[in-house]
């Protein structure tokens, strides 16, 4: 667990709890991870695990790691651009997947870091990883939020609701109303066009609207069991149909960009790209997502990874 802030701790906490295995927390920030893994592995006679908690700030402690999960970086402040989060991020990134892929070359990268899709390509880059493993967690926090808007909207249990948002994690990532559903239907039968927008236009803003709420700080439970989702379908090899960034070779006629997309998560990391069919204008939107993303692609340093 590569961050030992908001995000990665509790990360770390649902992985600890999940019993899906010992968790190493990496953060360069002296005693921050030590005293934080010290914290949770205390909880563990409480709640009944016996997986270890260690904090580290040496990347040798993580050695023959199943998962590297990457969620440190810069959080996006007032008047800071994009392209200076993506430059900032990229360092980070770069900097510490490099030396945690070194110490274990098997194993599987969860990016959580912002900007989510060009830091896929960052740590793809650098580890010099197949596709199959590295994988970016956002259309689940995507899809998740969609989920949450509309139970709250019709008053219904999240356990009814599925959703499926595609494309890039940020302002051009594509909502599909037509195969979201509750208990099977689909939300454009029940709920009025206006309100589907609505909420189509609510889950766009990502964690915007959670980030003006607090005034300081950024959403992180939500991140953090998505992240836990991933890690679980890997580890226990569920072959879990979940919408994922991953780098893409012509599914949905789309190249060498990473996109979110419906993938098969098991043991091998990414097994296979789930396709539903889209209508003209869906992948319209799609292809225009995925532009977005390679422009962004596109600035970063052309040396990186080949060091």
């Amino acid at each position: 667990m590569i961050g030992a802030g908001n995000v990665g701790a509790t990360t770390a906490h649902r992985l600890a709890e999940g019993q899906l295995g010992d968790v190493i927390l990496v953060d360069i920030l002296e005693g921050v991870p030590q005293g934080k893994a010290l914290d949770l592995y205390q909880a563990a006679p409480v709640v009944h695990h016996d997986c270890l908690v260690v904090g580290s700030n040496d990347y040798e402690a993580t050695a023959g790691s199943d998962l590297i999960v990457m969620t440190a970086g810069l959080a996006r402040k007032p008047g800071m651009s994009r392209d200076d989060l993506q430059d900032a991020n990229a360092k980070v990134v770069a900097d510490c997947i490099a030396r945690a892929s070194k110490v274990s070359r098997d194993g599987i990268i969860i990016m959580v870091t912002n900007p989510l899709d060009v830091m896929c390509e960052v740590g793809r880059r650098v580890s010099g990883f197949p596709r199959e493993r590295v994988i970016g967690m956002a259309g689940i926090l995507d899809t998740a939020r969609m989920r949450a808007f509309i139970a709250m909207e019709m008053k219904v249990s999240t356990e009814s609701v599925f959703a499926l948002v595609l494309g890039g994690h940020g302002d051009s990532m594509v909502p599909l109303p037509r195969y979201t559903t509750v208990s099977g239907v689909p939300i454009t039968e029940v709920l009025s066009k206006e309100r589907v927008d609505a909420i189509v236009q609510r889950t766009a803003q990502g964690g915007g609207e959670i980030v003006k709420l607090l005034k300081t700080g950024s959403a992180y439970y939500a991140p953090a069991a998505g992240a836990f989702e991933m890690a679980d379908a890997i580890i226990k090899d569920r072959k879990k149909i979940l919408p994922c960034s991953v780098f893409l070779k012509g599914e949905f006629g789309l190249q060498d960009v990473f996109m979110g997309v419906p993938c098969k998560l098991g043991a091998k990391g990414m097994e296979g790209v789930f396709e539903p069919k889209l209508t003209a204008d869906e992948l319209a939107l799609l292809q225009k997502s995925a532009a977005d993303v390679k422009a962004q692609m596109a600035k970063l340093p052309a040396d990186l990874g080949k060091a």
